[in-house]
């Protein structure tokens, strides 16, 4: 797979727009097109309080989670990637969508150095993220947060 050629894609698709939720609706667009084996691809926008969902592609998920609670909880929280292989085995997964097996999770902080959201990207299969996705993934959100 190229990802400079998803990663220049949502730079161009990004760069003249301001709008942060047309933005992020067309980065799911092309996430879920660039990765294969996922069943959910999303964001999750911080409110001040918890994280509350954002465009995504998938089955209706979870509106709301709070800090340090979930996959996303805890990477917002500690503001940093969460790889998981195995939901199963992450002591307070969220199930949305009892199909999911495997999730990674990049927080996005702003210039401002402020919360933002996250990006969750949830797999059927384990052990479904590499570093190389994980690499991709956190270059995505650095292209996002540029043009925010």
């Amino acid at each position: 797979m190229n990802y400079n050629l998803f990663l220049e894609q949502i730079y161009n698709l990004i760069k003249d727009e301001s709008n942060i939720i047309a933005n992020l609706a067309n980065t799911t667009a092309v996430l879920n097109q660039a990765l294969d084996d996922i069943n959910w691809v999303g964001f999750y926008i911080f409110d001040g309080k918890e994280l509350v969902l954002g465009p995504f592609q998938g089955k209706p998920a979870c509106v709301r989670i709070p800090l340090e609670k979930g996959v996303c909880g805890c990477a917002a929280y500690q503001r940093r990637t969460f790889v998981v292989h195995d939901v199963h085995q992450f002591h307070g997964h969220i199930a949305c969508d009892c199909n999911s097996r495997s999730e990674i999770v990049i927080p996005i902080i702003t210039k401002d150095k402020e919360l933002f959201g996250v990006l969750d990207i949830d797999s059927p299969s384990y052990t479904r993220f590499t570093q190389r996705d994980k690499k991709f993934l956190e270059n995505v959100v650095e292209i996002l947060v540029e043009y925010m």
